[in-house]
């Protein structure tokens, strides 16, 4: 019998997570997979995983699940307290989870994504290579509710894939500061806005999700008021909807846009903007 996952609290949203869908953007479907990434991958090296080994993505409250098998699990990403069945447990460091025991992750100290990997990842079907959940196409495992169930891998041995047991975890910044490579839209800003993007203060809006990090803070001043036919966009542009306020487009993406983009955040800038909470300063730097 497959052994499965059990959702008892499933948080405010906990979604599946992989490396990603990729290489589908011409054909409208977004990449999703972990939004912190490298705090997903580090999570599946100490479960002794694959690096894209499918995950649970907490965010903000955390979740509590059963396995119906003893797995070895890691609860990394945003610091949070951990317990088994009410006992406490190390975060960010492998833990053995007995059968039918619950494997809690609260609320998110600092920061806000929590990653749970499980030895032999989690196994629900694969849409277009991922199992990851996009919020914006509907596409991979519906967010968790209470009472679902996730079917969990094989583990692999430790020879198989190498594994580690401690390892150094970045911490959460108490302000954002991402680097911006203007273009290819910022033409249609005059040279007061990009002066405004580079040296105005900014905070994450509560609006943020998976979609986009939306900030709150100065507007910026187009210099063209027209119209542009959709584009492509790609992870990290910076969008200006009508309100004038910057918006960084983040895993769960729409791959086409009318709105001007006036820059791009690097890919590897933006784990740090996935932890960042409502109301984290956040400051914008022009690179060439």
């Amino acid at each position: 019998m497959t052994a499965t996952l059990q959702v008892v609290r499933a948080g405010a949203l906990t979604t599946v997570q992989d490396g990603g869908r990729t290489g589908y953007a011409h054909l409208g479907v977004g990449r999703a997979g972990a939004l912190d990434a490298p705090a997903g991958r580090l999570a599946n090296r100490l479960a002794g995983n694959p690096a894209d080994a499918a995950v649970l993505e907490t965010t903000l409250t955390g979740c509590a699940v059963r396995p119906t098998r003893t797995v070895t699990a890691v609860v990394g990403g945003a610091p949070c307290r951990v317990t088994v069945d009410g006992r406490p447990a190390p975060w960010g460091a492998p833990v053995l989870v007995p059968a039918s025991a619950v494997l809690e992750a609260h609320p998110a100290q600092h920061g806000v994504r929590s990653y749970l990997a499980f030895a032999g990842g989690l196994c629900p079907d694969p849409v277009l290579g991922s199992r990851s959940t996009d919020l914006l196409s509907g596409l991979g495992p519906a967010p968790l509710r209470d009472g679902d169930t996730l079917p969990l891998g094989t583990p692999r041995t430790r020879a198989a894939v190498p594994g580690a047991d401690t390892a150094p975890w970045p911490g959460v910044p108490g302000s954002l500061v991402l680097p911006l490579r203007p273009g290819p839209r910022d033409d249609w800003f005059t040279p007061a806005a990009l002066r405004t993007l580079a040296t105005a203060g900014y905070r994450v809006s509560p609006q943020s999700n998976r979609i986009g990090l939306r900030t709150e803070g100065p507007t910026l001043e187009r210099a063209l008021h027209g119209e542009l036919p959709s584009e492509g966009v790609v992870l990290g542009s910076v969008q200006v909807p009508p309100d004038g306020r910057p918006v960084v487009f983040l895993n769960d993406h729409p791959t086409t846009g009318g709105y001007p983009v006036i820059g791009v955040v690097p890919e590897d800038a933006l784990a740090a903007a996935a932890q960042a909470p409502p109301g984290t300063p956040l400051r914008f730097t022009l690179i060439r």
